[in-house]
């Protein structure tokens, strides 16, 4: 029996990826950088490479990559600040998991830009934990932020399943030793995922593979939307 569901946040519950890779491919091609969302998505998405890495690996001038860095930081933030679409589907898987498993959010993001970009979504009071990049020194793929979130929520790698929509970060749950079910976005899509305990098209399909006790006297039982 899953005990615990741990959901990453950028790209499977909101709409962040997407808007960060358009944002960066933008300020890019100012200095004549073509980005395109197969190179992101394998080395951001999938190595874990920075913004910096990428733009030198693409010949941009180094005295300009940290201004540029810095310019689209600071857009991204006032972007997030806005309204960022909530996923398809996950409202109401997160409401058909609550009070059932223990849920946690796993994240690569600082806690500000989440607090903002979860501002109207009212997402963060499913999660009983919150891991972000600011709680950790090894950041996914790394395992530390999957590891944390296990012990906060004091369950086994065995009785928590994660989901994800990157490489990135389902290396970091397998390395935990977390089985994971990975929901690919259409940047994410892009990447084979021959690992994974799963590959749904809709964050709605990890309900399948859950199942819960609905209460001491009834046997366990499965849930779907």
């Amino acid at each position: 029996m899953i005990d615990a569901l741990l959901f990453d946040n950028d790209g499977l519950l909101l709409d962040t990826e997407s808007v960060f890779f358009e944002l960066t491919r933008t300020h890019f091609a100012v200095y004549g950088i073509a980005l395109t969302e197969e190179y992101w998505a394998e080395e951001y998405l999938g190595n874990a490479k920075r913004s910096f890495e990428i733009a030198a690996d693409l010949g941009m001038d180094h005295a300009l990559v940290g201004p540029l860095i810095e310019r689209r930081n600071r857009e991204y933030r006032e972007l997030i600040g806005k309204d960022i679409p909530v996923r398809p589907d996950v409202l109401e898987t997160l409401q058909a998991l609550t009070g059932r498993v223990k849920l946690a959010m796993v994240t690569g993001s600082p806690r500000d830009q989440i607090y903002m970009m979860h501002r109207e979504s009212g997402l963060l009071d499913f999660f009983e934990v919150i891991v972000t990049e600011d709680e950790v020194e090894h950041p996914k793929p790394h395992p530390e932020p999957y590891l944390l979130a296990l012990d906060a929520l004091g369950v086994a790698p065995g009785e928590a399943l994660a989901v994800e929509d990157s490489l990135r970060g389902f290396a970091s749950a397998h390395a935990a030793g977390i089985a994971c079910v990975v929901v690919p976005n259409s940047l994410t899509r892009l990447q084979r995922f021959e690992s994974a305990f799963a590959v749904e098209e809709s964050i709605a399909g990890v309900l399948k593979h859950v199942v819960f006790r609905c209460d001491r006297t009834e046997p366990f039982s499965t849930y779907s939307l």
